[in-house]
């Protein structure tokens, strides 16, 4: 076994939820990190054993990083790929790619130019039963897709937030955090060549002055279309559908929503509400090891429901439903060893076997153009026609 070795940029809430992965698969070693907070880079050092540096020019500097993993604010995604791509080292950013199409042009060509590898992720394209309903969907057992239906409603808006992601200016709100992850579901089941899109989103909450919600119909050039919505103003939950599962996997407290409203009315100004959020983060003092223990349902984005010529899948926290002439029938996924095993095993497939990366430069761009032509859509009051799309790798 050859490690991948990962420089880590941003020890973040996204770090925070991808670390289970990187200390639980032995496919990748963290062997450097940085990040604005000293508390964090301690942690960094003393429990992971990678050095930490002073900056982002060290990590990417550093001779024993093989890859760097971009965890920074979105807004910042493309100066930080590009000097990585500079250094040599190839990446792994995750989502949003970034925050323009001009800065994805950037970072391509970046990489491009260095001769380096770039993956965009995690989104939740990369679970289980969306690899598992592709693959369903490649072996022609359900016919052309015809219709893809995503929801998802979450607390998202609600979460401890620093005052840019609450600025969509600066890549904040639902649009560029969540619709990164339900339009790559949405283009990966249905094929990659969205055509047009009609969007509306909401703003309802003068406290939250970005994006809590949009719903979006998605043409694509087969003619196939989608419908995607997203409510994240913490009311309703739609893991009552996913059989309690969580997001992230792990069973869901019914009330869960209630709680995260009531957690951030005791902060008194957006300050605390920083604090709040980077003591929850790695390195803080409300921080919570999480053991990477093999989970027990994949990881998912709330209810997705793949209409074909001759059947439906429903994709579920442990596998897709079929549903076709014969009646009814669940094929399982194999659960990951370690939550979000999945992005590494792209990462390897690209790093030590050569293999194309599915969620590559262009196709994470093509994903980042549909997430802005909602915006569009809703200040022009129109359908916004495509031009960067790309088929499924």
């Amino acid at each position: 076994m050859n490690p991948v070795r990962l420089g880590v940029l941003g020890l973040g809430r996204a770090f925070t939820l991808m670390l289970p992965t990187f200390t639980g698969d032995v496919r990748v070693r963290l062997v450097a990190g940085f990040d604005p907070r000293p508390e964090a880079r301690a942690a960094f050092a003393l429990e992971l054993g990678g050095t930490a540096h002073e900056s982002v020019e060290a990590v990417c500097a550093d001779p024993l990083v093989e890859w760097v993993y971009v965890a920074t604010p979105h807004q910042l995604h493309a100066d930080h790929v590009v000097l990585a791509a500079r250094k040599g080292k190839h990446v792994l950013v995750e989502k949003p790619m970034a925050t323009s199409l001009a800065d994805c042009d950037r970072m391509i060509d970046a990489c491009s130019s260095s001769g380096t590898h770039l993956i965009v992720g995690h989104s939740h394209s990369f679970n289980a039963p969306v690899r598992l309903a592709r693959a369903l969907i490649d072996s022609g057992r359900i016919g052309a897709v015809r219709f893809v239906h995503a929801m998802q409603y979450t607390d998202f808006l609600y979460r401890p937030r620093r005052p840019e992601e609450l600025d969509t200016l600066l890549g904040g709100g639902v649009v560029f955090s969540q619709a990164a992850h339900q339009m790559d579901i949405v283009r990966l089941l249905a094929g990659g060549m969205a055509h047009s899109v009609r969007a509306l989103t909401g703003r309802w909450d003068s406290a939250r002055p970005t994006e809590g919600a949009y719903s979006a119909l998605i043409t694509f050039d087969d003619g196939a279309f989608a419908s995607a919505t997203y409510n994240g103003y913490g009311f309703y939950d739609t893991d009552a559908l996913m059989n309690g599962v969580g997001e992230l996997g792990a069973p869901k407290a019914a009330n869960a929503h209630a709680q995260t409203r009531a957690r951030l009315a005791q902060t008194t100004d957006e300050v605390a509400e920083a604090e709040l959020k980077a003591q929850r983060n790695f390195g803080g003092r409300l921080y919570q090891t999480v053991a990477p223990v093999a989970p027990e349902a994949c990881q998912h984005f709330g209810p997705v429901i793949v209409s074909g010529e001759r059947g439906d899948l429903r994709l579920t926290p442990t596998g897709v439903e079929i549903h076709d002439a014969q009646g009814v029938h669940t094929e399982a996924c194999a659960l990951p060893a370690v939550p979000r095993a999945e992005v590494i095993d792209e990462l390897w497939s690209v790093a030590r076997e050569g293999q194309a990366a599915r969620h590559g430069g262009r196709w994470s761009r093509a994903t980042l153009e549909l997430c802005l032509a909602l915006l569009a859509s809703q200040r022009a009051g129109t359908d916004i026609m495509l031009r960067q799309q790309v088929p499924v790798v």
